[in-house]
């Protein structure tokens, strides 16, 4: 499943779409999935309203279908649209359809592209806590993959975080870990600009 819109130069736009193709082929477009691309593509242009509908659309179509991965898909988009709008209710029960459906797909990779746009819809409703949960799925992710990139990631993504809740003492926290993990990487400069975010963070700087 795509946890990013699709870029409008992967998608022949409908007008430059050929005028002359066969009588077959036409018959085998997906109506439910042109609807799905096309709201996709509205989203990229910044046409939220419309681009909400025809996912809409897709979403009723591919639910007559029973096609349960691309309700996973629509329902993610739709979540999308339902974010750039500020309607963030609706953000994180389209996530949260998707995220259930991709569990029972057991698809990772999706669940941890949803991870982050759930923290991103947590720290927009100041649900802290929340956002928090999710940045531990991931760090523990991170840690079983042996990924040091993707844990220093989530860790600067957590100090931010406890910042925006006022907590500057876990923030600190944070990032003295992101300085360890740099400094056992030899990247010295880095580790000491990470520990004196910490020093400020402590002291009020």
């Amino acid at each position: 499943m795509s946890n990013t819109i699709q870029t409008l130069n992967t998608i022949v736009p409908i007008e430059k779409a050929p005028t002359a193709a066969p009588a077959t082929e036409k018959k085998n477009i997906d109506p439910v999935q042109a609807d799905y691309e096309q709201g996709k593509r509205f989203l990229e242009s910044g046409n939220l309203s419309q681009g909400a509908i025809t996912l809409h659309n897709a979403l009723l179509g591919y639910e007559e279908k029973g096609d349960k991965a691309g309700i996973a898909n629509a329902c993610n988009q739709l979540g999308h649209a339902c974010f750039a709008k500020g309607d963030f209710v609706g953000a994180e029960n389209h996530y949260q359809r998707a995220w259930e459906l991709c569990k029972e797909f057991d698809d990772p990779m999706s669940m941890k592209a949803l991870a982050q746009r759930f923290i991103e819809v947590y720290r927009s409703t100041k649900e802290y806590d929340k956002a928090v949960d999710f940045c531990l799925d991931l760090l523990d992710e991170a840690s079983k993959n042996n990924d040091p990139r993707a844990t220093v990631g989530v860790l600067e993504n957590m100090a931010a975080i406890y910042i925006e809740a006022g907590d500057t003492l876990k923030a600190a926290d944070a990032y003295r870990t992101v300085a360890s993990i740099h400094r056992n990487f030899k990247h010295k400069s880095i580790a000491e600009s990470f520990e004196q975010k910490a020093k400020d963070l402590e002291t009020g700087a």
